[in-house]
C-alpha cells in the first residue's frame, strides 16, 4: 500500500504547541514545514481555556504554513493519556452480500457492532483498533475483505476517555479554523515512532516527560496495554528552581535549559553562573552542581512514583526497557538518573530529521507516522466512529491546497520544592522472590489475556 500524501501533525502540549507538515512519497516521509508556539490556556496537558488555546494553535499553524508553502485545513491531533481506559471489544454480523463475499460495508458494520458499549455518561470512545477478524470460526485474519463467509466477527481494542478533555480539544482545533482528520492517543502514536518492531512485540515502556505531566505507557504485542499519568512535569522543575533560588520563572526556565543537569554527580561544582535574585541589585553566583541537585530531587520524585506503579504490575520485567521522550528528556544526565531509579536499560529517543532533533518534537512527528502507516482495513474500522466512509485519509499531493490536512479541572496541588536526596543504587533481585519469568507471566495474565 502506497499511502502517498501530505500529513499534518498537531501536538497540543502544556508548554508548547507544535505543528509538523510532512510529505510521504513511496514510503519516504519528508518534513516540509514546522511551527512551534508557546502554549496558552492549558494546564497539565488539558485545555482549560478554549479561546486562548485556539489562538496559540493558529499561530503555530501559520508558521508551518509559511515554511511548507501550503494552506493547512486538516490536522491529525494527539491527545494525552489522562484517564484513558483500555478495553476489549467484540462485534459480530451476518454477511449482507448475496455472494457472501465480505466487502467494505461489512467491515464497517462489524466495527459499528463492536462499538456498541455501555459507557458512563462522562466518558467517550476515543479510538478503536482491530486485533483480528473471524470469518466462520476461522480466526487470526488481518483483512477479511474478498473472503467468502456467512458470519463476520471483529475482536478489537477500545480506548475511552473523559468527554471534557476530548470536547475541549476538538473545540479548540475547530475554533482555530481547522478540521480534525484523526484524533490519536499520544502513547499509541509514540510507540510507532520510538520503538522498533522487537520492542513493540516483546514489551517496552515509554515515558513521555512533558512540561505539565509525565506519562508512562506499556506496549506489548504491538498494542498499548497500560498507561499511568503523573501530574508533574518540567514546569515543576522550573518552579523548584524559581523558589529555591528566589528568581523569576523566566530566569528559572533559562537556567534549566542552559545549565541544567539531571544527575548531580555529573555536574561540576567549580562551574558557576550568575542568577538574578528578586530584591537584590546584583546577581548571585550559583554552581552547576547546586542547580543539578534541585533538578535531580524533583526528577527522582517523579521517577519514584512512576516506578512504583510500573513495579506493581511487573512492567519493569519486560525486556524492551524504557524509552524517554518529551522536552524534559533532553536534560543531560536524565538517562543515567532514570537507569538508577528504574534499574533497567533506558534510552532517549531524538528524531533524526533536520530541524527536529529534540525530544519535544516526538509526539507531533509520531501522530504523522502513525496515521501514515494505518492499513486500509484499520481506517475502515476507525471510520465507524465518525461515519466517514472513505477508505483512505491521505491527501493528494497534486493538490496545491490541503483540503484534508465543561468540567473544572481538579485543583493543582501546592508545589513545594522536592528535597534533594541521595541516589540509591539499582535494586537487586532477591533470590527468594519470584523469578523474572514468573513475574512477566503474571503481568501478561493480568493485562494481556
Amino acid at each position: 500500500m502506497d499511502n502517498s500524501g501530505i500529513y499534518v501533525g498537531l501536538d497540543i502540549g502544556t508548554t508548547s504547541i507544535k505543528v509538523i507538515v510532512a510529505e510521504r512519497v513511496k514510503g519516504q516521509m519528508n518534513v516540509i514545514g514546522v511551527g512551534s508556539e508557546r502554549s496558552n490556556g492549558l494546564s497539565r496537558g488539558v485545555i482549560v481555556d478554549i479561546d486562548k488555546a485556539a489562538t496559540a494553535i493558529q499561530s503555530a499553524v501559520r508558521q508551518a504554513e509559511e515554511k511548507a508553502s501550503i494552506e493547512i485545513k486538516k490536522v491529525i491531533a494527539g491527545v494525552p493519556a489522562n484517564l484513558v481506559k483500555v478495553e476489549r471489544c467484540r462485534g459480530m454480523i451476518a454477511v449482507g452480500d448475496e455472494s457472501k463475499e465480505i466487502n467494505n460495508d461489512d467491515v464497517q458494520k462489524v466495527a459499528a457492532a463492536a462499538l456498541v458499549q455501555s459507557l458512563p455518561p462522562e466518558r467517550e470512545i476515543l479510538d478503536v483498533i482491530p486485533d483480528e477478524f473471524v470469518v466462520d470460526d476461522f480466526a487470526d485474519i488481518a483483512d477479511p475483505r474478498g473472503m467468502v463467509g456467512v458470519r463476520l466477527e471483529m475482536h478489537g481494542t477500545l480506548f475511552t476517555g473523559p468527554k471534557t478533555i476530548i470536547h475541549n480539544t476538538r473545540k479548540a482545533i475547530e475554533k482555530a479554523g481547522l478540521q480534525i482528520e484523526q484524533i490519536v492517543i499520544a502513547p499509541l502514536a509514540l510507540s510507532s515512532l520510538v520503538l522498533n518492531d522487537g520492542e513493540q512485540d516483546f514489551g517496552s515502556i515509554i515515558i513521555d516527560m512533558g512540561g505539565g505531566q509525565t506519562t508512562a505507557a506499556v506496549v506489548h504485542d504491538h498494542q498499548l496495554k497500560y498507561t499511568y499519568v503523573d501530574q508533574e512535569g518540567g514546569q515543576y522543575i522550573t518552579k523548584d528552581i524559581s523558589v529555591v533560588l528566589n528568581t523569576s520563572m523566566e530566569n528559572a526556565e533559562k537556567l534549566k535549559r542552559d545549565y541544567g543537569n539531571a544527575d548531580s554527580q555529573q555536574a561540576n561544582d567549580e562551574v558557576e553562573f550568575p542568577v538574578d535574585v528578586v530584591g537584590q541589585s546584583t546577581p548571585t553566583q550559583i554552581s552547576e552542581q547546586y542547580l543539578a541537585e534541585i533538578i535531580e530531587a524533583r526528577l527522582e520524585q517523579i521517577f519514584g512514583k512512576v516506578e512504583s506503579h510500573l513495579s506493581a504490575i511487573h512492567a519493569l520485567d519486560l525486556p524492551g526497557g524504557i524509552v524517554l521522550t518529551g522536552g524534559v528528556a533532553a536534560l543531560p544526565g536524565v538517562t543515567d538518573l532514570a537507569t538508577q531509579v528504574f534499574g533497567v536499560n533506558v534510552r532517549v529517543f531524538t528524531p533524526s530529521q533536520m530541524g527536529l532533533r529534540h525530544p519535544s518534537f516526538d509526539e507531533a512527528l509520531a501522530v504523522i507516522k502513525y496515521q501514515a502507516a494505518l492499513s486500509d482495513v484499520t481506517k475502515l474500522v476507525k471510520s465507524a466512529l465518525t461515519g466517514d466512509t472513505r477508505s483512505s485519509v491521505a491527501l493528494d499531493i497534486a493538490d496545491p491546497l490541503m483540503d484534508s490536512a465543561s468540567s473544572t479541572p481538579a485543583p493543582q496541588p501546592q508545589q513545594q520544592p522536592a528535597k534533594p536526596t541521595k541516589k540509591q543504587p539499582a535494586k537487586k533481585q532477591d533470590p527468594n522472590q519470584q523469578s523474572a519469568s514468573e513475574r512477566i507471566r503474571g503481568f501478561f495474565n493480568h493485562f494481556f489475556d
